[in-house]
């Protein structure tokens, strides 16, 4: 039995995670915005079959760095030794002409993608190391990489030299950018998710797994999930992709086949290799997918990059936390 915290539990693949994972016996930590969401993910848990004494939860909301800090240092107040971290939450905002803004006024997809979730990684890596066999578990993508498919379509991802970043919290674009394009943002934090967790694997000394993932392209049926802000934005441009990519051309995963496979990646024995890996549920053809450990894209592959993003990441949290 493990203790795992896992962001993102309360919806699509995180929260059929979670299931599967609490009804394994698995105690769980989730990570929820609200006292309120957290108690709905916990009956929904409960509701399947798990042990309600082995889902416990931590208010953080990600898109406040202060929240973050507080559930944090919460953990870290009880001193309880932590199996798993699965940073798996994450927003997108594609057609968005215009950037939202977290309660620091950074970017919100970098902001929710990867400062959350770095800081958490910061904070909560002693509870990791207590553990006799940890690991740490981010959940990416491939559209991080520009030579995939998801990755060729519109802008690519690229960092350029973090002017936007090292400009202070109120860049739009991590690569100083004048235009924001919410697609790229989100192309942009999932190329950070890979960085970050090679630079922790470095930090680490190789000595736990650290896991990048892709889950492939998953578009949940009803209103919630990852693509909600696309639905509402434009719910018949979207209800058509789905019918195309979803049910039609069948290019898409399920979010229990997804979520299956992001529970195997936190307790699976198959998946306990020290050191970073990035592991894509990459597409061969309509309606099959093969689960690999693939290669990163080039830039994700740059360890000076990945230093580099790691500290001005740092130097911008401490002054969110500090002003």
């Amino acid at each position: 039995m493990k203790r795992i915290l896992i962001t993102g539990a309360s919806s699509g693949i995180g929260l059929e995670a979670a299931r599967l994972l609490a009804c394994s016996d698995h105690r769980l930590i989730l990570c929820c915005r609200t006292n309120a969401r957290i108690e709905q993910t916990r009956r929904i848990l409960i509701d399947a079959g798990a042990d309600a004494s082995r889902v416990d939860g931590v208010v953080m909301d990600l898109a406040d760095l202060g929240s973050v800090e507080r559930g944090c240092q919460q953990l870290l107040a009880q001193g309880l030794a932590l199996d798993a971290l699965v940073l798996n939450a994450g927003l997108q905002r594609a057609g968005d002409p215009t950037p939202a803004r977290s309660a620091q006024g950074i970017e919100l997809t970098f902001a929710v993608n990867q400062l959350a979730h770095q800081l958490m990684a910061m904070r909560l890596l002693p509870l990791l190391q207590q553990a006799p066999q940890p690991r740490l578990v981010i959940t990416a993508s491939d559209v991080h990489d520009p030579c995939t498919g998801g990755g060729r379509v519109g802008q690519p991802a690229s960092l350029g030299e973090l002017q936007g970043l090292r400009s202070g919290a109120g860049f739009g674009m991590v690569d100083g950018s004048p235009r924001f394009d919410g697609d790229k943002a989100y192309k942009d934090s999932k190329l950070c998710n890979v960085l970050m967790g090679r630079e922790l694997a470095r930090q680490l000394d190789e000595a736990m797994p650290v896991i990048a993932w892709s889950p492939g392209l998953v578009i949940p049926r009803g209103d919630g999930g990852f693509f909600r802000f696309n639905r509402q934005r434009n719910p018949l441009g979207m209800a058509l992709f789905s019918l195309l990519a979803r049910d039609l051309l069948r290019l898409t995963e399920s979010v229990d086949h997804a979520g299956g496979l992001l529970a195997d990646l936190s307790t699976a024995a198959e998946f306990s290799t020290a050191g970073f890996s990035y592991i894509s549920n990459r597409l061969v053809r309509p309606g099959l997918h093969r689960f690999a450990a693939v290669e990163t894209s080039a830039e994700g592959a740059d360890p000076l990059k990945a230093a580099e993003l790691w500290k001005c990441c740092t130097q911008l949290i401490e002054a969110c936390l500090s002003g």
